[in-house]
This record gives structure tokens, sequence and C-alpha cells, in this order.
């Protein structure tokens, strides 16, 4: 069945470009099992899908679908952020004795260098 069999009041959409599904697929996989990669991916396919949508002139649709993406892969990229800057001032309290590791405290060493 073709196209020009359809009646005249339903709407043909347009087909949704790839990138943009690689970016929404990448973007719920970076918040789940890939988190680095998959957030970077969502968001290279995101951009790359807007561009293709946009050049394309309407014939592609799925600008939804890689705003999705887009967004899905900042968060995974902003968690991963904050991940770092939690573990570098963890790694940094830790000699200060503010943090413990296991059962020992660096407090009294860097005290006894300090004073």
């Amino acid at each position: 069945m073709s196209n020009d069999a359809l009646p005249e009041g339903i709407p043909q959409t347009a087909p949704n470009s790839t990138l943009a599904l690689v970016s929404l697929i990448a973007g719920i996989l970076g918040l789940t099992f890939l988190p680095t990669i998959g957030s970077i991916v969502a968001v290279v396919t995101g951009y790359m899908g807007k561009n293709e949508i946009r050049e394309s002139g309407g014939v592609l649709g799925g600008d939804g679908m890689a705003t999705a993406g887009l967004i899905l892969g900042w968060i995974g990229v902003a968690l991963l952020l904050i991940g770092i800057c939690v573990a570098c001032v963890a790694f940094a309290l830790i000699p200060l004795g503010i943090i413990t590791y296991g059962e020992e405290t660096f407090l009294p060493g860097l005290l006894s260098a300090v004073f």
C-alpha cells in the first residue's frame, strides 16, 4: 500500500532522524547502564540530529527526541561532574582527619606536623 492511497484527511508524518533516536537511547543509557559514554554520545548525536533535522527542511522529524536526548545527556554529564567534585573533596578531607579511612585517622599526624 503506497502513501498515495491514503485518504485526504489523514496527515502524513515525516520520518524521524536516526541521530535523534540514537541520542534519546544514549541519553537513557547514560543515566542507567553506560553513565559516562552514554551521556557524551547523547549530547554529540543530539546536536548532530538537531542540525540534520533543521537542514532537511521539514523532510525529517524527531526534534523532540533529539531535545530529550540532549537534556538526558547533559543531566548525565552534570551528575558525572558533581560526582568527580564530591570525590575530590572527600579525598582532600581525608588527610585533614575530617573524614576517616577505615579505623585510621590522619588528624594527629597532621596536627603534630603543623603545631
